[in-house]
């Protein structure tokens, strides 16, 4: 197999400059992806890199069109023999729900790596160069394939379906739950914490036509029923509460949402807090409810879409995807 790597360019800060190495503001998606594979050539990388730009933006802008202008891109390079996998450069701010969206709807036979960066391309200390001599470091490497969609920060390397954003500025801002980096990585070495768990896996979604709208609802103190019925108005196709803890609410918050999952709305808890499980509660059969266990609201809102979009609404079936590694 070819060595060439494909780099899907969509902006954020590791695009992005200031104009100067000490502003704290700067505008994303400023630099073009063949200015960005030159700077990486004179790094002395020499793996063959592929670059095309789908977006220049910041990923708080990126949603379900360019995710499925990305799925069209890499489905195709995953059944092109003369590539050996896919790079993107993305924003951090959504990074990890763009990762899980394309976790859940592509084979996992090839490579497909998420980067960004934290610090602008012109800003002291930046970070961007790095990281992605890091990506192309990790894609490059045939036990990278099996695992699913890969994000590389800091040194690391996480699973789409376990990384999260956890610090609005730190260079290691980058956390996984339930495992942590799943690899170190540097431009000259790579260390995996284990063997591929997803190896030659078909996609497990196929790409829908409609994202069906989901809404995430955040748990807070003095929280009320009319909040529920606020967002119910909205006609969502399913509904994810961000509870407290384990994913409570107060209790005539609970008792809208079992209306809601008895009327046929699909109600997913899940926790506000940063880690830990949201298990079954004894309630969930009566009430209905769908407990999120280790995803956050985020990643519950883009799985129940997938699920709904799927043809799945029964709470068994949505649960069984919820329990799955």
């Amino acid at each position: 197999m070819s060595r060439t790597l494909l780099v899907l360019a969509t902006g954020g800060t590791i695009a992005g400059t200031a104009g100067s190495a000490i502003r704290r503001d700067y505008r994303p998606g400023q630099i073009g992806i063949e200015q960005f594979v030159s700077q990486i050539a004179d790094l002395g990388i020499d793996t063959p890199l592929i670059g095309k730009q789908i977006a220049n933006i910041g990923s708080e802008n990126i949603g379900p069109e360019i995710w499925a202008t990305l799925h069209e891109e890499i489905s195709s390079a995953l059944a092109d023999p003369e590539i050996a996998g896919v790079i993107i450069t993305h924003g951090t701010d959504t990074a990890e729900e763009t990762a899980f969206a394309l976790d859940l709807t592509l084979p996992t036979h090839k490579p497909v790596v998420l980067v960004g960066a934290m610090r602008a391309a012109d800003a002291v200390g930046s970070d961007g160069l790095r990281n992605f001599a890091n990506a192309v470091r990790l894609a490059s490497d045939r036990d990278a394939a099996g695992r699913g969609v890969l994000m590389v920060m800091g040194d690391r390397a996480f699973a789409a379906r376990d990384v999260r954003k956890a610090h609005t500025e730190s260079v290691d801002a980058f956390r996984g739950f339930p495992r942590d980096a799943i690899a170190m990585v540097s431009p000259s070495s790579l260390e995996w914490f284990g063997a591929p768990w997803r190896a030659d896996e078909a996609a497990r979604f196929v790409w829908p036509e409609h994202w069906p709208k989901v809404d995430i609802l955040f748990a807070h103190a003095g929280m009320s029923a009319k909040d529920v019925a606020h967002a119910l108005a909205a006609e969502p196709a399913g509904v994810v509460i961000a509870g407290f803890g384990t994913g409570n609410m107060p209790d005539p918050v609970r008792s809208a949402f079992v209306d809601a999952a008895h009327s046929g709305v699909p109600v997913v808890r899940a926790s506000r807090v940063d880690e830990g499980l949201v298990d079954r509660e004894p309630e969930d059969d009566a009430n209905g409810f769908v407990a999120a266990r280790a995803i956050g609201p985020a990643k519950a809102r883009i799985l129940l879409q997938l699920l709904l979009a799927s043809g799945a609404n029964d709470a068994a079936t949505i649960q069984a995807a919820f329990d799955r590694r």
